[in-house]
């Protein structure tokens, strides 16, 4: 971005350097990189190696996982979120919560496959508490069932879904494509309850994230799934696990914090003039 253009920025020079950190963080290198770069591996072959039936195991944790997530939050609408470590002085506990799930992993490289119903829902819950975090941290209201569900949607923005065609997704684009999603859902609870949490409009949007979801979590047992990984190697595969959606965390509860100050039509020009690639 250009001094001038930068001058033209209604942004604060603080807002517009959290906004670039914010986009840093959005477009950081794909999970599947940063697993290889532990494990020396190319992704894609421990994939393909992996036995037939770990998919459907990656589907079915996956969906137990997101809907005990979804049970968390309905359970805390109206108050706040009970047993999720706060920050200190309004920071998120990123240590925290990635240390627990460095836990879970370290139990995770010694038994496998066989380890992923257990370890994921623990594993994604701690991580949804993370966001939660998170966003508090941003000035989210996490009482509210939109912020709830937007906590959860950051589970799906997180890489691509089996789907998705070799188009280069931005976040703005990601973004939208939960958006109405989250809407109708958001309204379902609003206006029906706790009694909405089967509903077809929820239904949705778990499958959407699931979708999405399930694609890094398959990427990270691909990484797990190299004989003899230990537990030193699971905890740090399950560390780049959190640590991948909590940088995504950090950027989307930052430029919602920012077009709330600002607008969204702002935020996302100020978003697309910014490139990261000239940083060093």
């Amino acid at each position: 971005m250009d001094s001038a253009t930068l001058a033209a920025m209604p942004l604060s020079a603080d807002d517009l350097a959290a906004l670039r950190r914010a986009k840093h963080q959005l477009e950081s290198p794909a999970l599947a990189m940063k697993l290889a770069s532990i494990v020396g591996s190319p992704l894609e072959k421990l994939i393909a190696r992996m036995p037939s039936i770990a998919s459907d195991k990656v589907n079915d944790a996956t969906q137990i996982a997101l809907r005990r997530c979804l049970q968390l939050a309905l359970r805390t609408l109206g108050r706040p979120m009970g047993g999720a470590p706060l920050g200190v002085s309004g920071k998120p506990s990123n240590l925290l919560h990635k240390f627990a799930v460095a836990t879970t992993g370290a139990a995770g490289g010694a038994f496998g496959l066989l380890a992923l119903p257990v370890e994921l829902p623990v594993t994604t819950t701690l991580m949804f508490r993370s966001i939660c975090d998170i966003a508090r941290s941003e000035g989210e209201d996490l009482t509210s069932i939109d912020t709830q569900l937007q906590c959860l949607t950051v589970l799906g923005m997180g890489g691509k879904s089996k789907s998705d065609d070799e188009a280069d997704y931005g976040y703005f684009i990601m973004r939208g494509a939960l958006a109405q999603a989250v809407s109708k859902a958001s309204s379902e609870i609003a206006s029906k309850g706790f009694t909405a949490h089967g509903s077809a409009a929820l239904l949705r949007l778990l499958n959407t994230i699931a979708s999405r979801f399930s694609v890094q979590v398959s990427e990270q047992i691909a990484a797990k799934s190299i004989p003899a990984i230990g537990a030193v190697l699971g905890a740090m595969v399950n560390t780049v696990f959190i640590d991948h959606f909590q940088q995504v965390a950090h950027g989307h509860f930052t430029v919602r914090r920012l077009e709330r100050h600002y607008g969204t039509g702002v935020v996302q020009a100020a978003y697309q003039t910014i490139d990261v690639s000239l940083d060093g």
